[in-house]
């Protein structure tokens, strides 16, 4: 449709405004709401990586953890614990993210039921836009500030990647690498770690015959396995 009996020039007009072009259905036009949907979901999705990260960030720096440690000008004391920390900025993003995600949700909702042309019902889409925009702006903006201030403890980080066995599917590639397929070399491997667990040892402690008891394919240069920097070497190649 025209969308009016005047003979203007559309396309003179969508050239002057900047658009890339003409509308091809006036209906359509004045209903549709796609853009706005589209955005509010590129947004939500930025926001929720925001949050992951965000989480993360909270699990490193606290005690148990201890991975990190904020800037206090991003962190506040407990109301009632004065030794304790909180995240504020991680948190609020997991907060903010949650209502970018409503934003979204109302939106979809709002459109949901509505028949063709305008209806009033489309006048509640800019509040929820204008403040999704403006959340992730606001997040984005804060979250770079405290990023700049996180003080990585690589020492608390070592020494959580040595515990749990972390080294085991280096142990089972050092079996294939002896020519012993890869599903043959799990379930080796999780016998080695059963042993281990049985005797409280971790596997660098573990002797070669020990090794050797649970498979031939084991031999002298089993300890190189659990070197932790070589391991990240061997992913970075």
């Amino acid at each position: 449709f025209r969308s009016t009996t005047l003979r203007i020039d559309r396309y003179r007009t969508a050239r002057a405004l900047g658009f890339a072009d003409v509308t091809r259905n006036s209906l359509d036009a004045v209903a549709d709401r796609d853009s706005a949907i589209e955005l509010s979901f590129a947004v939500a999705v930025a926001a929720m990586h925001l949050s992951r990260l965000g989480e993360e960030i909270v699990l490193w720096t606290t005690k148990e953890f201890g991975f990190a440690t904020l800037d206090d000008a991003f962190a506040t004391g407990s109301s009632i614990m004065p030794q304790k920390k909180n995240p504020d900025v991680p948190e609020l993003a997991r907060g903010k993210t949650g209502r970018v995600v409503g934003h979204l949700m109302g939106l979809v909702t709002l459109m949901k039921g509505q028949p063709l042309a305008y209806n009033k019902d489309n006048q509640e889409d800019k509040e929820p836009l204008f403040d999704t925009v403006d959340t992730l702006t606001d997040t984005l903006r804060i979250f770079a500030d405290m990023a700049r201030g996180i003080t990585v403890k690589p020492e608390a980080m070592r020494a959580a990647a040595l515990q749990g066995y972390a080294t085991a599917t280096d142990l089972a590639d050092y079996l294939v690498k002896k020519g012993m397929p890869f599903r043959a070399a799990h379930h080796v491997v999780g016998a080695v770690v059963a042993f281990a667990e049985k005797n409280g040892k971790p596997l660098d402690k573990l002797t070669v015959a020990e090794f050797r008891a649970l498979s031939p394919k084991f031999g002298s240069d089993v300890g190189n396995v659990f070197n932790l920097d070589q391991a990240m070497r061997r992913r970075s190649l």
